[in-house]
């Protein structure tokens, strides 16, 4: 199976009347969020692949002629604060949105607060042990967890619950936006015990289950 993950920016190889060429085997969309509907909704029908999201730090609801705001993207699936098993893929994900609070805007939180949203995933992870034997396969956010790809100013800090979830659950992936990578030196793909972290900003192509050697 092939995940394409996506984040931050829009991108002309996506946004493409070639997308179809472009990733011909692509199975499930994941966005990491700070993406516009229409671009999301655009990969949703024309590779006719599921897509499960999570809301990026930035608000990008869309207000509709008579005056309706709309603040989910058509035929997508929103992870967060949910655990979710995707029967046909065999796969378990969960989600976290947006960052650290650092304005008066939707979608930013305290380190507490974000604490709170991860203690809630709590019961679904434990379930999926239960009837399937491990807790999490994909874990999503926008932000970073602590001390892995973040930053050190306050609306690019790294997320401690992210990463106590990740030690405790051990999820395979965890995708993650928000940093944005302007140089290639920057890594994009880090493995943090039993999990590889990926930065999703612009796309990633990611085959699952992950290669030994990736």
């Amino acid at each position: 199976m092939k995940i394409l993950a996506l984040s931050d920016v829009e991108l002309p190889a996506v946004y493409s009347f070639r997308i179809r060429e472009r990733f011909p085997d692509a199975d499930l969309a994941i966005s990491c969020g700070d993406l516009p509907y229409y671009y999301l909704e655009y990969v949703l029908s024309s590779l006719d692949i599921p897509l499960y999201y999570v809301h990026g730090n930035h608000v990008t609801e869309v207000t509709q002629a008579g005056g309706e705001t709309r603040v989910e993207p058509w035929g997508g699936v929103n992870l967060h604060r949910k655990v979710v098993y995707d029967r046909e893929r065999d796969l378990i994900l969960a989600g976290i949105e947006g960052s650290l609070r650092y304005s008066h805007t939707a979608h930013q939180y305290s380190q507490a607060r974000m604490w709170w949203m991860v203690l809630g995933l709590i019961p679904g992870l434990l379930l999926n042990k239960l009837l399937r034997g491990r807790y999490l396969d994909v874990f999503v956010t926008h932000s970073a967890a602590e001390g892995i790809q973040d930053d050190k100013d306050l609306p690019h800090r790294g997320i401690k619950a992210f990463r106590w979830l990740i030690k405790t659950f051990k999820p395979r992936l965890h995708l993650h936006g928000h940093i944005h990578l302007y140089t290639p030196i920057i890594p994009w793909k880090t493995r943090f015990k039993e999990t590889m972290v990926v930065n999703a900003y612009g796309y990633r192509e990611i085959s699952w289950p992950l290669p030994e050697n990736w």
